[in-house]
Order: structure tokens, then sequence, then C-alpha cells
């Protein structure tokens, strides 16, 4: 079944484009949502506005668990696009408002676009190991 590009999906990818952006110029990704809202520029979903600030709220914790799960990986070896998508599944995860499944998918499709051939799967069993440890919590 092709992915269909859903509002939310597009929402994942504005939040993935505004946490790659702000990570590359050394800013913080609150800051840039906020400069780029103040510019009138903000994104037509607010749940593009409500991962970006989730990321941001909950990034120790995130990235706590993306280090934990990814094995012989750490948050600087991984692409940028790979980090950024893991940090976008596991605040989904963390959220509940998708199931973790969707989150997952999610995740999976982003950077079966945008990165490299190996991506898919790393992100999956990261996210896939995570949401097996959220669900014992």
């Amino acid at each position: 079944m092709a992915h269909v590009a859903t509002a939310r999906t597009k929402a994942r990818k504005r939040a993935l484009d505004l946490l790659f952006a702000a990570e590359a110029r050394g800013l913080s990704a609150g800051d840039l949502l906020d400069q780029q809202i103040a510019e009138g520029q903000v994104p037509n979903n607010p749940f593009t506005v409500k991962i970006v600030r989730g990321v941001v709220t909950d990034a120790e914790r995130i990235d706590a668990l993306i280090t934990a799960f990814a094995k012989d990986w750490s948050l600087t070896r991984m692409p940028a696009v790979d980090r950024n998508v893991l940090r976008i599944g596991v605040w989904e995860l963390l959220d509940g408002d998708v199931a973790s499944e969707v989150a997952i998918s999610e995740a999976t499709a982003l950077v079966t676009e945008l990165s490299t051939d190996d991506s898919p799967s790393f992100v999956n069993g990261v996210l896939a190991a995570v949401a097996k440890d959220l669900a014992r919590a």
C-alpha cells in the first residue's frame, strides 16, 4: 500500500525541516519556530508547532531514550535526518496521541524518503525498542 500524505504526515515533514534547519544553524528549534512565526511564516498545521515544541520541551528525555536504544550509535554519529526523525518519533511515542505503530510507520516513511538505504530499518528498530520499553513502564 502506498503511503498517503495526510495533513499530519505533512506536519511531521515540516517539523523535521524546522528541527533540521535549527540544528544546522546552531539554533534552538523553539527559537527558530518563534522567529518564523514572528515573520508571518506560521506553519499551516498546528500539529507542526506541537511537535517542535514537544521535542524541544522533552529534548533531554527523548535524546536519552534514543541513546539507550540506538545500539552502537551516538546521536552525533547518526545522520542529522535520522536523529531528528527519531526525536519526532520518540516524542510521538511519549505523547501518546497516536498509536505507537503509526508513530513508527510515519518516522520510517520519512527516512525512507529522505535518508540513507539503511535508515528505515535503523529508525524502525530504535523506535520499536523505545515503544516496547515505554509499554513496560
